[in-house]
C-alpha cells in the first residue's frame, strides 16, 4: 500500500526531506544546513557535493526517524533552489569547481556588455528573463571560461551543467538521468519559453556548448528511479519543479490572476496567467509556472533577492538577535519604525529597479534609534519591497488581487504578515501548511504515479489557517513616502 509521497526540498542554505499523506499533510521532515562561501565581494559558492551529502543524509534520517519503509512510497518529488549553476564531469561525476549560486553577481559586467551590445530585448522576447547575473546562463559562461581545460573539455562534450534538481537526479540514479523541468530550464537565459526548446542563438551569445544541457520534461513525469541501495528501493523520481513554482503549485494557484509570495531566503511573487505568456512592461519576468502532458502554463514573476537573508544577516553579522524567530519579538518593543528605513540591497535589487550594483542602505538614523527600530524597519522593508513587485504585477495583468496567499519560513511571523496587510491594503491568507513548497514538489510527483486523480482532488486538500486584514490604525502612508523618496536616492 503507497501511503506517502518523499520530496526532496533543496534550498539555498540546507537541504530538506519531508514526507507526506494522502490528505498533503506533512508527517516527518528532516533538514540539514550546508556551507555558504563568499570568496569575494558579490560572490555566493556553494560546494555542490556537500549538497549531495546533506541531501543523502536527511533522506536517509528520515526513513529511518519515521519508521517509514521504502516501499510504502509511492514517488519522489523534487523542488530546488533555481539558477544556482552546477558543471561536472560526465564520466567521474566530480563538479568542475564550486557551484554559483543564484545570489552571486560576478557575472553583472558581463550582463551589462551585452546589454550595451543591444541583446537584452532577444532574451527578453524569448526566454522571458530580463538580462542578468541572477540567471544560470552567464554563470555556466564563467565556470566554462575559468580554466583553458575547462573550457575544452565543454567544446569534447565530456561535462554536465545542471541546475540543483539536475544535480540531485544525476546523483539519485548514479550518472544514469541527466534532466531537467521546464520550470528550471526557463531560467537559465538559455530556453526559449515559446517553442521549448534550447535556443542556439543564445546558446551561440552566451558560448554554451549545446552538449551539457539536459533533456527538458514535464514537471509531473517519471523520469528515473533512486539507486536501490541509496533509499533502500528503486523509488519512481516523478516531480520536478523550481521552488517558486513548486510552491505556486503547493499553493493551488491553478487558475489565472491567483496569487503566492514565498518568504524564504529571498522574496518570490508569482502569478498565473494560464496558457498565455504575458510580456511585462514593468520589468516582471515572463516564466514557465509549470508544464502537465506538454501543456505550459506561464507566470509572471518578481523577485526580491534579500529577505529572510535579511534577518540572517542580523542575527550572523551584525549579532542583533540570536535566533531568526526573535525578530518579531525585537521588532513589537516598539510602536513603528522611528523614522528608520531599511533598503535590503545586500545582493543588488531585483524587480522591478534591476540594479545588480545597489547596496543595503539604513536610512533615518538618530540618537534615539534602537535595536527594535532596526528589526521592525527591516520587517517593514521585506513588506515593501513585496508590494513594489505587486503593485507592477497587477499593471501588467491588469487585475487587482483580492488576496496574497503567502508560504515559506517567514510567513510563520505574524507582524510580518500584518505589516504586508497593511501596506498592500488587501488580504493575506496563510495555509495550514506553509510547506508548499515541498507540498508542490509531491503534488506533482503524486500526479504522475496517480496517488493524487486530478487538480479537483489536490483542491480538497488546500486548508487555510490564519488570514491577516489590513490595520487601519498603522501610518502606511508615512511608511511609503519614507521608502519611495530613500530607495529612489539610491546610486
Amino acid at each position: 500500500m503507497k501511503k506517502y509521497i518523499l520530496a526532496i526540498d533543496a534550498g539555498t542554505s540546507s537541504s530538506r526531506a519531508l514526507l507526506f499523506d494522502h490528505q498533503g499533510n506533512t508527517v516527518a521532515l528532516e533538514q540539514e544546513e550546508f556551507t555558504q562561501y563568499f570568496p569575494h565581494q558579490g560572490w555566493v559558492e556553494h560546494d555542490a557535493n556537500e549538497i549531495w551529502d546533506t541531501q543523502l543524509r536527511v533522506l536517509q534520517r528520515l526513513l529511518q526517524n519515521s519508521g517509514v519503509i521504502p516501499e510504502e512510497i509511492a514517488a519522489v518529488g523534487i523542488t530546488n533552489q533555481r539558477e544556482t549553476t552546477v558543471v561536472w564531469d560526465r564520466k567521474t561525476g566530480t563538479p568542475v569547481g564550486k557551484a554559483i549560486v543564484w545570489q552571486d553577481r560576478r557575472t553583472a559586467d558581463f550582463c551589462e556588455h551585452l546589454q550595451q551590445q543591444g541583446k537584452a530585448p532577444l532574451f527578453y522576447e524569448k526566454t522571458g528573463l530580463v538580462l542578468d547575473a541572477y540567471f544560470s546562463g552567464t554563470k555556466i559562461r564563467w565556470i566554462l571560461n575559468s580554466k583553458p581545460e575547462i573550457r575544452t573539455a565543454a567544446e569534447k562534450g565530456t561535462l554536465a551543467f545542471g541546475t540543483i534538481d539536475s544535480w540531485l537526479i544525476w546523483k539519485l540514479t548514479q550518472g544514469k538521468v541527466h534532466v531537467t523541468d521546464a520550470t528550471n530550464a526557463s531560467r537559465t537565459l538559455l530556453f526559449n519559453i515559446h517553442t521549448q526548446k534550447w535556443d542556439d542563438e543564445l546558446l551561440d551569445l552566451l558560448e554554451v556548448p549545446e552538449s551539457l544541457l539536459a533533456k527538458v520534461v514535464d514537471s509531473s513525469e517519471v523520469v528515473g528511479t533512486t539507486a536501490e541501495e541509496l533509499l533502500g528501493a528503486a523509488l519512481p523520481i516523478a516531480g520536478i519543479a523550481g521552488d517558486q513554482q513548486a510552491a505556486l503549485f503547493g499553493q493551488l494557484c491553478t487558475a489565472p490572476g491567483t496569487v503566492k509570495n514565498t518568504y524564504g531566503t529571498g522574496c518570490f511573487c508569482i502569478m498565473n496567467t494560464g496558457k498565455t505568456p504575458v510580456v511585462s512592461k514593468n520589468k516582471m519576468l515572463t516564466t514557465i509556472a509549470y508544464r502537465l502532458q506538454g501543456e505550459v502554463t506561464y507566470a509572471i514573476e518578481g523577485s526580491v533577492f534579500i529577505a529572510g537573508a535579511l534577518v540572517q544577516w542580523l542575527r550572523d553579522q551584525m549579532q542583533l538577535i540570536e535566533s531568526a524567530a526573535e525578530i518579531e519579538t525585537l521588532a513589537e518593543t516598539v510602536t513603528d519604525n522611528g523614522g528608520l528605513t531599511f533598503v535590503p540591497a545586500l545582493s543588488g535589487l531585483g524587480a522591478p529597479h534591476w540594479n545588480p550594483h545597489a547596496t543595503g542602505a539604513l536610512m533615518g538614523i538618530t540618537r534615539g534609534t534602537s535595536k527594535g527600530h532596526i528589526a521592525r524597519a527591516a520587517l517593514e522593508a521585506i513588506a515593501l519591497r513585496t508590494r513594489e513587485i505587486i503593485i507592477a504585477m497587477q499593471k501588467d495583468a491588469g487585475v487587482t488581487f483580492e488576496s496574497l496567499k503567502v508560504d515559506g519560513g517567514a510567513s510563520t511571523n505574524n507582524l510580518l504578515m500584518q505589516l504586508q496587510a497593511d501596506v498592500l491594503n488587501t488580504t493575506v491568507i496563510r495555509p495550514k501548511n506553509t510547506e508548499t513548497t515541498a507540498l508542490g514538489a509531491a503534488f506533482f510527483a503524486g500526479l504522475a504515479v496517480g496517488f493524487w486523480d486530478s487538480l479537483e482532488e489536490l483542491t480538497e486538500r488546500w486548508e487555510y489557517e490564519r488570514s491577516f486584514q489590513p490595520n487601519p490604525t498603522t501610518d502606511v502612508e508615512n511608511i511609503l513616502q519614507l521608502w519611495n523618496k530613500r530607495i529612489n536616492a539610491l546610486p
